[in-house]
């Protein structure tokens, strides 16, 4: 038993030395470039991967319908929104729906066809335990984690092997505090997560973000691009939640920044955390600040919502209390704990692309704090497929958003990034109807194509969470699943992404794919058009 113990030990002690972010000599490029379009590596990724799955989409077009033409194909791209675990389990049925590897429906091979996945809080989740783990089948993550990970609650100490957890995650908050970098209740909350999510010892605590790039699926371009985005809020005016125009962030591989006007810039996502000024580091450069758990953390971090102080008292049933409890053993807890902080790699940096904003001047924060991707009711990440240097033609967006009282979306979500698209410049977003709209014409539990005879803007194939074969409108706060409701929730999203198993869906979702590429079509289109396009 003492010789189990001391191996523990030793093990948490190894486990604390893979989170603390770690300083050292700085490379030689630019550490901040202008937003003007894509990183040269996500550009070389692009290219590489959009060969990859124009194979992948000829291949899948053909087998749904021979009478596509196939000469010219667009890029494709998958949104998951944010919702927690209902998220994460109906969006990982989608995938599991056009996954050619995990399932043999209408839609089976159109995951390998898309060139980019964004995901943001639950999506972000989902996401996260795809590229982490090399980007195995749902069914495998399913079985392998997630099913044993999801009965159990994340802050359940009942059992020795909790005990030691708690003691990993205490000591590694402590010890990053102590290497100089500011924790939160984001530490803790990602390191819980990741033993959710991630698989490796101490919930894969070794994995970064950048990492991800070395993974053999990845380096192979076998699969999309992924990219997780948070929100940044402006606590120095004394805000406590992001506005609707909140600033959007992405975190990828590569890179982390925004294209936001007011910041505009980039920074190579292996440095975040280093102390930088003018766009040039001030003196060492950190690596190991970009831990994948901190990061789904940071895309899934409500607690700001709080926005006062919360107590100090050990709860296995309220999350902020159990949360603040640890910290509160790190330092005194207070209203900055409840954001993501990361150092503001664009501190008194004035991109060439940026247009300044007094009432918004983020280059004048030496410290960013960020929050959940959806605070800003913009619960599913589009905004960055938005951008025309990705040359993103179509994008299957799946809003599991709980919009109603029962955990429903009701179209707000993807209505206010319309919104809000006209704010940020983007031209390409397509016309979204009304709330009202929504409801009254039942476009809350079908799919429906926005964008349909409009070649100036994206084509949007939206994929609301409904009830097909389960009651999946599970409410957020929900922590716990049984191994039943875990299958049942994969399973309603298949149905989800196949339209309830409906035979005519694949040939029109290959309509709503191939409608603007000047490419023959199927005579099928002309009904699939009728059926699910919306015009307005």
């Amino acid at each position: 038993m003492i010789s189990q113990l001391l191996l523990s030990l030793f093990l948490v002690v190894q486990a604390v030395a893979d989170y603390v972010p770690v300083k050292g000599a700085c490379p030689t490029t630019s550490l901040v470039r202008p937003a003007d379009g894509i990183s040269d590596d996500e550009e070389t990724f692009r290219v590489a991967r959009k060969a990859v799955a124009d194979q992948a989409l000829r291949k899948w077009l053909l087998k749904t319908n021979s009478a596509f033409g196939t000469a010219e194909l667009p890029t494709v791209a998958l949104t998951t929104s944010g919702g927690g675990y209902r998220s994460l389990l109906s969006g990982a049925g989608v995938i599991q729906a056009l996954d050619g590897r995990d399932s043999a429906v209408s839609t089976s091979g159109l995951y390998q066809a898309l060139t980019y996945q964004a995901g943001l809080s639950g999506g972000s989740w989902l996401l996260s335990s795809l590229a982490s783990n090399n980007y195995p089948t749902v069914s495998y993550l399913k079985e392998k984690l997630w099913k044993d990970a999801f009965q159990h609650s994340l802050l359940d100490p009942g059992f020795l092997l909790a005990a030691v957890t708690y003691g990993e995650i205490l000591n590694s908050v402590i010890k990053k505090e102590a290497a100089g970098y500011d924790t939160t209740l984001t530490d803790p909350w990602g390191r819980l997560l990741s033993y959710q999510l991630l698989q490796g010892s101490w919930g894969g605590v070794s994995t970064t973000l950048s990492s991800v790039a070395g993974v053999s699926n990845f380096t192979s371009h076998a699969v999309p691009f992924p990219i997780i985005t948070a929100l940044g809020t402006k606590t120095w005016l004394g805000e406590c939640v992001p506005g609707p125009n909140a600033t959007t962030y992405e975190f990828s591989p590569y890179e982390f920044g925004s294209f936001d006007r007011d910041v505009s810039a980039f920074t190579p996502t292996k440095y975040l955390g280093t102390t930088m000024k003018s766009g040039k580091p001030v003196g060492k450069c950190t690596t190991n600040y970009d831990n994948l758990g901190y990061i789904l953390g940071t895309s899934s971090n409500l607690f700001n919502e709080l926005c006062v102080p919360v107590p100090a008292q050990n709860s296995t049933t309220d999350l902020a209390e159990t949360l603040t409890a640890l910290l509160d053993r790190v330092h005194e807890v207070t209203n900055s704990d409840l954001y993501a902080t990361y150092r503001n790699p664009f501190y008194e940096y004035i991109s060439s692309t940026a247009t300044p904003n007094i009432a918004n001047n983020i280059s004048a924060e030496e410290n960013l704090s960020l929050v959940d991707g959806g605070e800003s009711l913009q619960n599913n990440p589009i905004f960055p497929f938005l951008q025309p240097s990705r040359n993103i033609s179509v994008i299957l967006v799946n809003d599991n958003s709980a919009d109603t009282s029962s955990n429903y979306p009701n179209g707000s979500e993807i209505l206010t990034t319309y919104v809000q698209s006209f704010n940020a410049g983007l031209t390409r977003m397509p016309f979204i109807p009304s709330v009202e709209t929504f409801v009254s014409e039942g476009l809350t539990t079908k799919a429906t194509f926005f964008g349909c005879g409009d070649p100036d803007k994206v084509t949007i194939v939206y994929l609301p969470n409904t009830a097909y074969s389960f009651a999946s409108g599970v409410a957020t706060a929900q922590l716990v699943y049984s191994e039943k409701q875990t299958d049942s929730m994969i399973a309603n999203g298949v149905q989800i992404g196949t339209q309830g198993g409906d035979s005519a869906w694949g040939t029109c979702l290959g309509c709503a794919i191939m409608m603007k590429t000047g490419q023959t079509l199927p005579s099928a289109c002309k009904a699939c058009f009728e059926k699910y396009c919306y015009y307005d």
